[in-house]
Formats: C-alpha cells, sequence, structure tokens
C-alpha cells in the first residue's frame, strides 16, 4: 500500500502551484486517504498530499448522506416493483407553479452560451486531444459510461485534463504519429464539461479511514469531482472557462441538493465564489423525470441546464418496470427511437421545464457512427443523425450531443437552420407542452406502434452486450459496434431487456417463448461465433452477461460487481 497521507489537521495546509489559494481551518480534514494501487511515473503530481487531503474532506462531509441516498434508491426501486408509479410530488407543486424563479443558466458562464454541438469521450489522451481539435462547441469530457474505470484510466484522464487545461498535452502513438493541441489558449478550443462517475459508483484504489478509524473505498464520484476540481478550478477561471461539470444518473432534487452542498463546500474550501461551479443534469432515469423542476430548483445557483440522456433513460424505464409483466416490454433496442410517444412526452417536458425556468435544454446522442471506408454506412449515419438533429433542434433544444468529429458539421447544420445567428433557444417557451404521469408511462405505446421483439434483437442484444463487456474489460469504455457507438448505458439496454424478456414470458414475433435456456444457447452461439485474438476477455464478458442477463436476480447495474471483480485490484 502507497500512502500519502495529509498534513496534520493542525495546522492549514500549505498553497501549492497546483493546489487551492486558501484554506480555512473548518475545511481541514478529520479523515485521511490511501492510495492503494502502484503510483505510475506522473501520479504524484495529481494524487498530491493536499489534493488527497481535499477528497478526505469532501467525504468526511458526504460520504454518510451519500449512502443515505443510495438506500433510498433501493427503497424507491421496490415500490415501483411493488406496483406503485412515479408520480409528481404533491408535496413540492407551490414550487412548480411558482412562475418567479430562475436558474442561473450561462449568466457569467463563459463559453457556456453557445452550446449548439457538443462532442462526447473519454479522457484518454488521444480521445482528449481529438476532442479538443474537434471543432465542436463543448466537450463532455466522460469519466464515467465512456470511459472504462481502470484505475490507470482515472488518473491518466485526470493528468490529460491536467496538461489540457494549460495547452500543454501532446501524445505519440505506438506508431510514432504524435497528437497535439491545434491552441494552447483555452478559449480558442472547445469548452469542458466534465462528467464524474454517477452516485452509485466507488473507488477501490482509494481507500478512506474516517474520524472513527473505519476505512472504506471511496466514492468514485467525489474522487473524480474532487481531483479535477481540486487541480483545475484556478487555471480554468484565469483562462476564461469553467469549472463546469456533468451531473449523471441522479434520480430526484434530494441527490441535486446533495450535489450542490458539495460544490458550496467545495468551492468555499478552494476560496472561490459560489456560484462558479456550473452544471448540466442529466434527466436519464425516470424517477428524475418526475422531478425536473425541483432537481433545477436545487441547483439553481449552480445549474446551466439539463440534457435529455436518452439511452440511460430507456434503461431505467426497463429496470423500474422489469417485474411488471408483458404489457410494460418495449420492443427491440433498435426499434425504440425518440419519436415513440412516451419518449417524445420526456424530451417535450425537459425542453420545456428548463426553458420556463431560464436554463439550457441538451439533446441526447444518436448512437449512429460512419466508417470512412464504408460510404454506405457514412450516409445512413448522417441521414439518421440529420432527421435526428433537426428533430431536437425544432423542439427547442439549444444544443445536441455527436460521438464522432464527422458528425459534428451534420449537427451543426441542423441547429444553424434554427438558431441562426442566436447563441440558443432559452427565450422560446414551450407552453404548448402538456405532459402528465400518463404521458411519460405509457411504454406500451412503443409497442402499439407495429414494433415487435424479434429473434434478431434479441441475438443483437446479447452480441453487443458481450463485445461491449470485452472492451470494458480491456479498458475501452466506448467501443464502435456494427457502426453504432456502444457505451455502458447502451449495454445496460441489451442485458436489461434480456432480463425483461425472460421474467415476462416474451414471446418473439414468430411465437417462441424467451426462456433462459433460449438464451444461453444464443449467448453459447454468439460466442462461438466471436472474433478471438490473443488477450481477449470474451470469456470474462461471457460470464458477466450471464449473471446480469440470465440470473435470477437483477443487478441495479453490470458494471458495479464486474468493477469488483476484474478492475478493483
Amino acid at each position: 500500500m502507497t500512502t500519502l497521507a495529509p498534513p496534520p489537521t493542525s495546522t492549514p495546509l500549505a498553497d501549492t502551484a497546483t493546489g487551492p489559494s486558501v484554506w480555512g481551518d473548518r475545511t481541514l480534514a478529520e479523515g485521511s486517504i490511501s492510495v492503494t494501487a502502484p503510483l505510475g511515473p506522473r501520479d504524484e503530481e495529481i494524487l498530491t498530499p493536499e489534493a488527497l487531503a481535499f477528497l478526505a474532506m469532501l467525504h468526511d462531509r458526504f460520504a454518510d448522506a451519500r449512502t443515505s441516498l443510495l438506500l433510498d434508491r433501493q427503497r424507491r426501486m421496490r415500490t415501483i416493483a411493488d406496483g406503485e408509479d412515479p408520480d409528481f410530488r404533491p408535496a413540492t407543486r407551490p414550487l412548480r407553479d411558482d412562475p418567479s424563479w430562475r436558474v442561473a443558466g450561462s449568466d457569467g458562464a463563459p463559453g457556456l452560451s453557445d452550446r449548439r454541438v457538443e462532442i462526447t469521450g473519454p479522457t484518454d489522451p488521444k480521445m482528449t486531444i481529438n476532442a479538443l481539435n474537434s471543432g465542436a462547441r463543448c466537450w463532455l469530457a466522460d469519466a464515467e459510461d465512456a470511459q472504462s474505470p481502470t484505475w490507470r484510466n482515472v488518473v491518466d484522464g485526470q493528468l490529460a485534463l491536467h496538461d489540457a487545461i494549460r495547452g500543454t498535452l501532446t501524445f505519440t502513438n505506438e506508431a510514432g504519429k504524435r497528437y497535439a493541441l491545434r491552441s494552447s489558449t483555452l478559449t480558442d478550443l472547445p469548452t469542458i464539461v466534465f462528467r464524474p462517475r454517477g452516485w452509485h459508483l466507488f473507488e477501490s484504489h482509494l481507500a478512506y479511514t474516517g474520524p472513527d478509524g473505519a476505512t472504506q473505498p471511496t466514492s468514485g464520484t467525489l474522487v473524480d469531482f474532487g481531483l479535477y476540481l481540486f487541480h483545475n478550478a484556478a487555471e480554468l477561471i484565469a483562462r476564461g472557462r469553467g469549472p463546469y461539470f456533468y451531473l449523471p444518473k441522479l434520480e430526484g432534487h434530494r441527490e441535486a441538493r446533495l450535489w450542490n452542498e458539495v460544490f458550496e463546500v467545495a468551492q468555499d474550501a478552494l476560496g472561490i465564489p459560489r456560484g462558479t461551479v456550473r452544471a448540466t443534469v442529466l434527466i436519464e432515469t425516470l424517477p428524475a423525470a418526475f422531478e425536473m423542476e425541483e432537481i433545477l430548483y436545487e441547483l439553481r445557483d449552480h445549474c446551466a441546464g439539463l440534457n435529455a440522456g436518452r439511452w440511460d433513460y430507456l434503461f431505467s424505464v426497463i429496470k423500474c418496470f422489469r417485474t411488471r409483466g408483458d404489457s410494460y416490454v418495449l420492443p427491440d433496442r433498435g426499434q425504440v427511437t425518440m419519436t415513440a410517444p412516451f419518449m417524445r412526452a420526456y424530451t417535450e417536458l425537459l425542453v420545456a421545464t428548463c426553458h420556463r425556468r431560464g436554463a439550457h435544454a441538451i439533446g441526447g446522442m444518436s448512437a449512429f457512427i460512419p466508417d470512412r471506408r464504408s460510404p454506405e454506412v457514412t450516409e445512413r449515419a448522417i441521414e439518421q443523425v440529420w432527421a435526428d438533429k433537426t428533430r431536437e433542434a425544432g423542439d427547442g433544444f439549444d444544443g445536441t450531443w455527436v460521438a464522432h468529429p464527422d458528425l459534428i458539421e451534420v449537427a451543426r447544420g441542423a441547429f444553424d437552420e434554427v438558431l441562426g445567428d442566436a447563441e440558443n433557444q432559452v427565450g422560446r417557451q414551450r407552453d404548448d407542452v402538456a405532459v402528465g404521469q400518463a404521458e411519460l408511462l405509457d411504454v406500451a405505446s412503443a409497442r402499439r406502434a407495429g414494433a415487435t421483439v424479434t429473434e434478431a434483437g434479441l441475438r443483437t442484444n446479447v452480441s453487443v452486450g458481450v463485445r461491449y463487456l470485452e472492451s470494458w474489460l480491456r479498458g475501452q469504455g466506448a467501443a464502435a459496434i456494427d457502426h453504432l457507438m456502444e457505451d455502458a448505458a447502451t449495454a445496460e439496454i441489451s442485458r436489461s431487456q434480456v432480463w425483461q424478456w425472460i421474467a415476462a414470458g416474451t414471446t418473439t414475433d414468430d411465437g417462441a417463448p424467451i426462456t433462459r435456456a433460449r438464451c444461453e444457447a444464443v449467448l453459447r452461439d454468439v460466442v462461438r461465433g466471436l472474433d478471438r485474438f490473443p488477450g481477449d476477455r470474451f470469456a470474462d464478458a461471457a460470464a458477466i452477461f450471464r449473471e446480469v442477463a440470465l440470473g435470477d436476480e437483477f443487478p441495479p447495474f453490470l458494471t458495479t460487481s464486474a468493477y469488483a471483480r476484474h478492475l478493483s485490484a
């Protein structure tokens, strides 16, 4: 074990070149953080004693609250599984009916006014450079669904961001090709919006020992957020760009309140004015869709907007209703589009809610990606993305996501046609939107439109799930599979659909029931047909898929046990 202990808590921490300029006595950590993994050549630049003390302080203040909220999630899932439908909270209706309040939005947040195209991707050095050279307005620097949380990815991602923000990042691949930023001036590059891991994930390579002497793994959320803010906040402010965050996997306003408290404590500790941090919340769970206004309100001094995290949202819908029988079963993943009535209700409510409160509404990811070796695939991807982004811009979204640099111009063109010279559409009110509980929960509408469950859809789910997990185990959290960009969210859809189909006794369109034995046979057949290579992880991936998709119990997230078993050592 390598331990980088914080300085004694009886004296303030010293100023450092990479650390905070101000530490008040009340920010001193009572606990400590220990590094339980081997250190790489530059790791101590990130895992400084001061940075670890900052992380310890965050865990002192918020570890128990995080645990309590995760228990609340479990209780809520049980009530939904038992037949209680999610709904808007009666107790907070006065807040929803009050027209007077607004969020901070992009006011005083340079680089966040025009977000018409945001590129997404993991934070490894090559992808960091490519994203910042892409010409997008913003970059979602993703330490969550698009990044496998290996220890090297976690630390190297922080190093890449540290260097990129200072304009010094370069990368040379094994073939000798060198990558460098096209500018060392941060305002010439896409605005960085960093996404830490969700509240449910932990970091096993950093151990938190509390004041009572008990030791536990750290929160992946607080580690990612804390290291990024500690090392980069002052530099980002000086360079006119941030610090800005995407907040994933929230399930309600109490989780947003916790984030707001984290922001306040962290800013105070680093001597940053409150409100400097700005966050965009991903609405990617069904419970959160019923609390959009409450989430905005809790974060109002730090909130820039909401994002329609469509793939995780579909996963959440399946997860919530997985035991409710065949009437809640969705068709093949590829047949559930954003034009399905329940998905339209979700996105239109998001736009209307955001603009009523002065927040940006950011659209979701179209999974289609081009292939420079296949003009036909590229043409289809461009057509699909153009249609998707044209719909979003017409609905009032202020910006959108793409996963590939070749799609930036397509998405920008769709938004340029609607925005023109305007930076956003926040002033456009969607008073025509009338979405209630019934519209958000009309899951059956997806099958009423003629979509079905097919043998091909079952096989695709198994194949994509196994191939993605294999990539994830090797440290690649975003994988191009069958001309679609797959990440943890899309893999979750694949495995959860299989589990639900088995549990509901769903039949494919040929009349054959989907049973565990049938899925086992498909899994074996898929694995036999894979192109193997030295060092592949297909055997482990198949075992994980069998556990999370074919087991009696439904793990809330496929990555939690896989991380503990395969990446935490």
